[in-house]
């Protein structure tokens, strides 16, 4: 995967939550429906970015050419800020 694959695929993400929150208001899916899949839109998202993250930081500061991965959910949705 590149950086424009992930970055398309950040966008498709961002998309899916803009219909998500437009399919509630518009009573098309309940409460309910609309978080659960929120959250898994959400915590792909963070995946996505981590995975950006990660790459961009190998490239500059060459880090070994081991290919970043994508980290589980547990170790991206708990960073601190």
């Amino acid at each position: 995967m590149t950086d424009p694959d992930i970055q398309e695929h950040i966008k498709a993400l961002i998309d899916e939550e803009h219909r998500l929150r437009g399919a509630l208001s518009a009573g098309e899916i309940s409460p309910d429906d609309e978080h659960e899949r929120l959250q898994r839109v959400e915590v792909e998202l963070d995946q996505c970015w981590d995975l950006l993250r990660q790459r961009r930081a190998a490239r500059e500061y060459g880090a070994p050419s081991t290919e970043p991965a994508v980290r589980p959910p547990g170790t991206v949705e708990n960073y601190l800020q």
